[in-house]
């Protein structure tokens, strides 16, 4: 079975930094696109963030953009976000995704998902 585990997540002040990670184990997702959404209290889930399999297309929502930027290292089957400029709307639970579908923000391509860390951001 392939598991999905995030860390990094915390309580930091507005204009701060956190870095995410979310590592995966089980089954070796070569050539899988991971993802990071986000859920914020009373709010569906949305996109954050995609990378590609080599890492050479990402993708990022508006809001995020200039802001956060993931990245991955296959050796270590670990996707990052490192999240700088921390605004007090970005407080939500954060998940990783694993999916085959190529660099999609869809919620429903994504075949195996974290269990989220939350990301809290005091103004």
């Amino acid at each position: 079975q392939v598991q999905l585990v995030e860390s990094g997540g915390g309580l930091v002040q507005a204009g701060g930094s956190l870095r995410l990670s979310c590592v995966t184990s089980g089954r070796i997702l070569i050539g899988y696109t991971l993802a990071w959404f986000r859920q914020a209290p009373g709010k569906e889930r949305e996109f954050v963030a995609v990378i590609s399999w080599t890492g050479g297309r990402t993708y990022y929502a508006d809001s995020v953009k200039g802001r956060f930027t993931i990245s991955r290292d296959n050796a270590k089957n670990t996707v990052y976000l490192q999240m700088n400029s921390l605004k007090p709307e970005d407080t939500a639970v954060f998940y990783c995704a694993a999916g085959a579908r190529y660099s999609t923000t869809l919620q429903s391509d994504y075949d195996y998902w974290g269990q989220g860390t939350q990301v809290t951001v005091s103004s």
